[in-house]
């Protein structure tokens, strides 16, 4: 049975005193249920939120990571660093780390094994750009992300897998993704998987929406059949915001 998951990613915001203060405001307006809760501060907050949460039941996630595990990688993070702190989920292939430091396919394929080599779970991100849509190729560029950079895994992998579909087109260029559209391409992605592995194994991914989540629109996205949840940008930075996407569910 998929879990329903909402993660929150703060990208490069908040300073460990904002952290702290995000994550105590979170605890308090925060009531559990069946829908697992993810956050991912910068790296320079990771520990004190990882601290912070230990006995709570949202998770933590760091929002990259190198494919090595030690060396001459200046600025960069392993696996077995964020590990050591508590940290065992990353985001991975993420829109912006795509388009701002040319993160390609081949590479996010170095990390994924990287990451499961040491039991870390995947948030796995994807998605058309906007020429992409517009001429068509949506699905084929979807298709290639996902083949090209987890298909090489066995089916056992997938237990650390979570998909995320970022439908990059509709997030700040004034274009929009409807809920319908939203769940036409998780059900491609879903048949996608299931074409390579199996039913049973689809039927169990989880399969996240990364485009502009937010209160008034998350029970009508989170409602489609193949939509297991959100990747969530700016409004995660809001914790009434936030809450009312997880409470969506």
């Amino acid at each position: 049975m998929r879990k329903q998951i909402v993660a929150g990613n703060w990208k490069m915001n908040n300073d460990y005193v904002a952290s702290e203060q995000l994550v105590s405001k979170l605890l308090e307006q925060y009531t559990e249920s069946e829908t697992e809760v993810i956050i991912a501060p910068p790296f320079t907050s990771l520990f004190c939120s990882s601290n912070l949460l230990k006995s709570s039941r949202i998770n933590v996630a760091a929002q990259n990571m190198h494919y090595a595990e030690n060396g001459a990688y200046t600025g960069e993070i392993s696996s077995g660093m964020l590990k050591s702190i508590g940290v065992d989920t990353v985001i991975l292939g993420h829109s912006e780390r795509r388009a701002y430091f040319n993160e390609t396919d081949a590479l996010l394929a170095k990390k994924v094994d990287a990451a499961l080599k040491n039991n870390m779970r995947i948030i796995f991100c994807f998605g058309e750009e906007l020429l992409d849509r517009k001429s068509g190729n949506e699905e084929v560029i979807v298709e290639g992300q996902i083949k090209n950079a987890l298909f090489h895994l066995p089916a056992s992998a997938w237990t650390n897998i979570v998909l995320a579909y970022e439908p990059v087109w509709a997030i700040g260029t004034g274009e929009t993704a409807s809920p319908e559209q939203a769940q036409h391409m998780h059900a491609f992605i879903r048949k996608t998987i299931e074409n390579k592995y199996s039913s049973d194994l689809s039927a169990d991914v989880s399969i996240l929406y990364g485009g502009s989540v937010k209160p008034a629109n998350a029970k009508e996205i989170f409602s489609k059949e193949d939509v297991d949840g959100g990747l969530i940008g700016g409004a995660a930075l809001d914790v009434t915001q936030f809450t009312a996407i997880i409470n969506a569910f």
